[in-house]
């Protein structure tokens, strides 16, 4: 796979250089998009930072934290000098302030509305939990903004192989995706990080031939 910023992608991306590039709350904070960008989301303390340090191959770029609710706003990072990876705030932590609560649609609805070069959404899900009312209403929200989405099972190595495939089936059907575009995923061991890159790189193609195509 070969995007215009003409670096080479592989079954696994080789991550030369990442940064935290700037925290966002308000749209004035956003970075020129001059890249391709792919966000993350989910529920609190489903994941979200573990797994974009190892995806980029970093113990600490995206600050991890046992408290749920504790990233607010929206954080950019630079992989490569030629994606961008958005970390969005996480949803449904009760204990988070209703004024915070109340800032993270509007928020968010504004980023995924707004940045043109947006390829798709990450929607991360906590493999032992599965779908909450909250993860399919973002779905159907993502389905209604017709951004893409792929969804990923975290903690992955908290279960057995046997409850793997049965979580696998329940997000499946529980969501109505196809199983294929679902990334059963460990930071801890690693598994799965080379079918999600896979995917980050089809959501960039898949955006990048529909912009060709728009311009014909």
């Amino acid at each position: 796979m070969k995007l215009r910023c003409g670096i080479q992608f592989s079954e696994v991306i080789k991550v030369k250089s990442s940064k935290f590039l700037t925290s966002a709350y308000a749209k004035s904070d956003y970075p020129a998009e001059l890249y391709p960008e792919v966000a993350c989301a989910g529920r609190s303390n489903v994941g979200k930072s573990s797994l974009i340090n190892t995806l980029v191959n970093r113990k600490n770029l995206a600050r991890t934290s046992s408290a749920p609710g504790k990233t607010q706003c929206i954080n950019f990072y630079l992989v490569n000098q030629c994606l961008y990876l958005v970390d969005l705030p996480g949803y449904g932590f009760a204990k988070v302030p209703a004024q915070v609560r109340k800032r993270w649609r509007p928020m968010v609805d504004e980023y995924l509305r707004d940045r043109k070069k947006l390829c798709g959404v990450i929607v991360t899900l906590d493999s032992r939990v599965g779908p909450t009312p909250l993860d399919v209403s973002v779905k159907e929200w993502l389905d209604d903004l017709s951004i893409p989405a792929v969804f990923v099972m975290t903690k992955l190595d908290k279960l057995s192989r046997n409850r793997v495939n049965k979580a696998l089936q329940h997000v499946a059907e529980t969501l109505s995706v196809s199983p294929e575009h679902i990334v059963p995923f460990s930071a801890v061991t690693g598994q799965g990080k080379g079918k999600l890159w896979q995917e980050i790189t089809s959501l960039m193609n898949r955006t990048q031939r529909s912009h060709q195509l728009s311009h014909v």
